[in-house]
Formats: structure tokens, C-alpha cells, sequence
């Protein structure tokens, strides 16, 4: 069992930035990678990006390259992504989840391959 937990959604301006946090841990269980997804409302469920925990590989949706980045904290199992140029239609509930097999290995896999445990999400707006 994973216990996730993301914080840091707030009201930003279009161009401004902002930067997520999570947390994935376990007592049990070995997390292998944590990725970010979002949900507008009325739309779709998409990968924003994901991390190896076990090499610190990063990758990223389209949508977002170049803009967002996934970074390492100091304590285990957490992970940061700053949000850079944001744009209204960045306006989504962004949810961190973590894996407990290896994931977020390939280009050619999903970035949200094998994300079992999620968090309860925190609300980005982009908006002026």
C-alpha cells in the first residue's frame, strides 16, 4: 500500500509559474517511478510526466515539454514539478501517482504505465 499526497495548486496568471509537490511512500511496498496527470473539466484524463526513482529518468507529454520539469527532493520519495509559462489551458486538477513495479522506462510506454496508487489531486487555475 502506497500512501501519495500532492500539494501546491493555486491561482496563477498566464506566464507565471508554479511548482507542485509529492509524496509517495510505503512500509511495504518499493516505489519505482511517480507521475504527474491532470484532468480539465469535460476532458480527458492526461500524462503529464514521470520519473524513475531508480535512475532519475524524466519524461514528458507533448503538451508540456519544455515548460514543466520533475525534480528530486532531498527526502525519499519526493518529488517536485515546476510549472513554467503556463497557459489557461494548463487549468486542470493535477493528480501524482506512484508505481510499485518498474514503469516509466521507455519512450514507447505510457507515462502513466503502471501509476496504481494516486493522490486526491490539487487544482491548478491559469487565468488573468
Amino acid at each position: 500500500q502506497v500512501q501519495v499526497a500532492e500539494s501546491g495548486g493555486d491561482l496563477v496568471q498566464p506566464g507565471g509559474s508554479l511548482r507542485l509537490s509529492c509524496e509517495a511512500s510505503s512500509l511495504t511496498d518499493h516505489v519505482y517511478a511517480i507521475a504527474w496527470l491532470r484532468q480539465a473539466l469535460g476532458k480527458k484524463r492526461e500524462a503529464v510526466s514521470c520519473m524513475s526513482l531508480e535512475d532519475g529518468t524524466r519524461r514528458y507529454g507533448y503538451a508540456v515539454k519544455g515548460r514543466f520539469a520533475m525534480s528530486r527532493g532531498s527526502a525519499e520519495h519526493t518529488v517536485y514539478l515546476q510549472m513554467n509559462y503556463l497557459k489557461p489551458h494548463d487549468t486542470a486538477v493535477y493528480y501524482c501517482a506512484a508505481a510499485t513495479a518498474v514503469a516509466c522506462y521507455s519512450d514507447y510506454v505510457p507515462l502513466d504505465y503502471g501509476m496504481n496508487y494516486w493522490g486526491q489531486g490539487t487544482l491548478v487555475t491559469v487565468s488573468s
